[in-house]
């Protein structure tokens, strides 16, 4: 009898994980269980609802490595530093760096490590792996089954973390290789923090795919202020998922900012379980060349009288594709839900493409919903304006398209994250 060898990615995506499960912390069964999850959903490919926009087999093909450490100076990470005074967790091709990561526990009522070490943790145990599904996405499931390390942060009842904490992914490899960095950031009832994401690339010479989840518990009266900044460079895939939970009062804003890499999927899913919760989604996406930018969100409003606003921007010039795919869902008991959604774009060039779905999905009678999305050019009235005022129709361009990211910009809080970000737009269209 002919033997049929499959070699599907999918069947090495299980290969990898079988050669290498007995070397991976936690919890042995939850890994099997989301690999037999992954094994069932597949890579999802183009006819595939919800990311049939972005060529997920052809970011995944080629024999991609398991993640090896790499030594960076302590030049190149003082380089990607953003925040002067914030702590800094540093992650290394999906694991956590001590190294690098200067932070000794010392702050009152906030602790954090590795995830790799957290297993023995009371409150790890309650909530790691809780709010990510791994039936509902190959990448969620995918990421379970071969996390490798990442950050543990519990900020404890009560807490105020003044200082901000700074969550830095490098990713740097001279072969291709896929990393699984995975953060669970769990803040008790009246704890009050601000953590931001940052994704790099230094020195990588070939294709590094990353597949990073990041779980978010957010208790009653809670407020947590979330950034993200993506900034890999040409050879960078990046799936990334974040998925948190609100409880009754409680206030998330979740700012999220694409500048470079050559494939970016961002799945963002809020879960509002209580009453009196605000929720804020700002993203702003610049594409050029052959990139791709995916992102989706889920708004959950599963309890009475909650509040969520998001506003996502793209400029899209030459070749490049971005999509935006936002869902507002609203259950039977979740009466009085103020949410509002909103897309705009500016296309750059007659070659680009945008994918924008906005969509609202309502089973309350008493509600206030809209969403809404915009798609065009530069503004020539407006450019002809500025020209009459003196200025070159390149600085005019450039001017407009400030103004239009700055009402993503101006929701970060921090004047140095502020700044830094705004300097990348403007180097960006300078």
């Amino acid at each position: 009898m002919e033997t049929i060898i499959k070699n599907t990615i999918t069947d090495k995506l299980i290969a990898g994980f079988t050669a290498s499960k007995n070397t991976l912390f936690g919890d042995g069964i939850l890994r099997e269980q989301a690999m037999e999850s992954f094994s069932k959903l597949g890579v999802p490919g183009r006819k595939s609802e919800e990311y049939k926009y972005v060529n997920m087999e052809q970011a995944l093909k080629g024999d991609l490595a398991a993640a090896s450490p790499k030594p960076i100076s302590e030049g190149q990470l003082n380089s990607l530093k953003v925040i002067g005074n914030a702590i800094v967790l540093v992650i290394i091709n999906g694991r956590f760096s001590a190294e690098h990561t200067k932070f000794n526990n010392n702050i009152k009522g906030l602790q954090v490590m590795d995830i790799a070490e957290a297993s023995g943790n009371a409150v790890f145990q309650k909530h790691y792996a809780k709010y990510a599904d791994i039936n509902s996405d190959p990448f969620v499931a995918l990421n379970t089954a071969m996390a490798t390390g990442g950050v543990f942060m519990h900020v404890e009842k009560g807490t105020v973390i003044e200082r901000p904490v700074h969550i830095i992914h490098i990713s740097s490899s001279s072969e291709s290789m896929i990393i699984h960095p995975r953060n669970l950031i769990v803040l008790e009832e009246n704890a009050q923090a601000t953590v931001i994401e940052s994704f790099v690339t230094v020195d990588a010479s070939a294709k590094v795919f990353s597949n990073a989840l990041t779980e978010l518990f957010i208790d009653a009266s809670a407020i947590l202020q979330h950034y993200k900044i993506q900034e890999e460079n040409e050879n960078g895939y990046l799936v990334n998922t974040t998925q948190a939970l609100q409880k009754k009062q409680s206030v998330f804003s979740t700012n999220n900012f694409t500048l470079s890499g050559s494939l970016v999927r961002n799945n963002l899913n809020i879960v509002l379980d209580d009453e009196q919760i605000e929720t804020h989604l700002n993203g702003l996406y610049l594409t050029k060349g052959n990139q791709s930018v995916d992102n989706h969100t889920l708004v959950d409003h599963r309890k009475p009288n909650c509040n969520s606003n998001e506003l996502y921007k793209g400029i899209i010039e030459e070749k490049s594709t971005a999509t935006f795919n936002g869902k507002i869902y609203v259950r039977k008991d979740a009466q009085k839900t103020n949410a509002f959604q909103s897309n705009k774009n500016i296309l750059l060039s007659d070659d680009g493409t945008i994918n924008t779905k906005p969509q609202l999905e309502i089973y309350a009678d008493d509600v206030k919903c809209s969403h809404g999305t915009s798609t065009g050019k530069l503004d020539e009235d407006k450019i002809f304006y500025l020209r009459a005022r003196g200025l070159s129709e390149a600085s005019a361009k450039k001017l407009l398209m400030h103004a239009f990211a700055s009402e993503v910009v101006e929701h970060i809080k921090i004047d140095e994250l502020r700044d830094y970000v705004e300097a990348k737009i403007t180097a960006r269209f300078a």
